[in-house]
């Protein structure tokens, strides 16, 4: 198998930078609609340790989802996914989206850690439980707070903090990654991506719901349908998607994706 074709979305989408540029345009404009927002709440001490939170209604008290940027945890930040809020500001759901630092500049279990630290922020700021969903790495990340001990990361938190994941287009298994382009910046041994690796964490019994793509490659496809059978979840792919489209629905209050990710924040 040609893991760099499998696993090389830019190369296998040469349209990426319009979507790119897209995501970037309407993040903007959603940061100026969004009646609501509160802008660059810091979670962590670091300058890309900040999160946007975005409310449905003035009051604050909507149910709860964090959604995760992707980009092999190397690119982008939160101002290209603030529009993937605006769905489920539209059912009536809170959405926080945070950044977090790259790597090589960190290892990829700091930037674990940093999305647990906006997960301990988020509850201290709301007092609400979370469903996590994120993109491509940020769906990895999705996964990693499910499975999550809340209480052994700080006592406290309480269990089940994140009550339910929703990672689109995830990557679960680190080490196909290794031996591909994307490897050498995450700096892991065979062991750490392991380690890394939800696909081989005991399940954490909480609601999963893996989608991915139907035009990604197989790779992406048995990743996230694995993914799912491990954990007892579901697995979704969406028709004619590829790795950049397939987050478009989160944008449209009226979609099928925004009505699961909807149930899944209710609980």
């Amino acid at each position: 198998m040609d893991l760099e074709a499998e696993y090389n979305n830019r190369a296998r989408v040469p349209g990426h930078p319009a979507h790119i540029a897209a995501w970037q345009r309407d993040a903007a404009a959603w940061r100026q609609a969004c009646p609501h927002a509160e802008l660059d709440l810091a979670y962590g001490r670091g300058l890309r340790e900040r999160l946007d939170l975005f409310h449905p209604a003035p009051s604050g008290e909507a149910p709860l989802a964090l959604f995760i940027h992707g980009g092999y945890w190397q690119a982008l930040d939160r101002s290209f996914a603030s529009h993937c809020a605006r769905g489920l500001n539209g059912q009536g759901i809170a959405v926080a989206v945070p950044s977090y630092d790259l790597c090589p500049s960190v290892p990829l279990e700091a930037i674990v850690a940093q999305m647990r630290a906006a997960c301990r922020l988020l509850w201290h700021r709301t007092g609400h439980r979370i469903l996590a969903a994120g993109h491509s790495a940020g769906g990895h990340l999705a996964a990693m707070l499910l499975a999550t001990d809340w209480p052994a990361f700080d006592p406290a938190l309480p269990e089940g903090l994140v009550h339910a994941a929703l990672p689109i287009s995830g990557v679960f298994e680190l080490e196909p990654l290794l031996r591909t382009s994307v490897g050498p910046a995450l700096q892991l041994t065979p062991a750490e991506a392991h380690a890394l690796s939800p696909r081989w964490m005991p399940s954490p019994e909480r609601p999963l719901h893996c989608v991915v793509g139907g035009a990604e490659s197989a790779e992406f496809l048995r990743q996230s349908r694995d993914m799912a059978a491990a954990w007892g979840g579901s697995f979704e792919a969406l028709p004619a998607a590829d790795h950049f489209t397939v987050v478009a629905p989160l944008a449209d209050p009226s979609s099928g994706l925004v009505a699961r990710a909807k149930l899944l924040a209710l609980g």
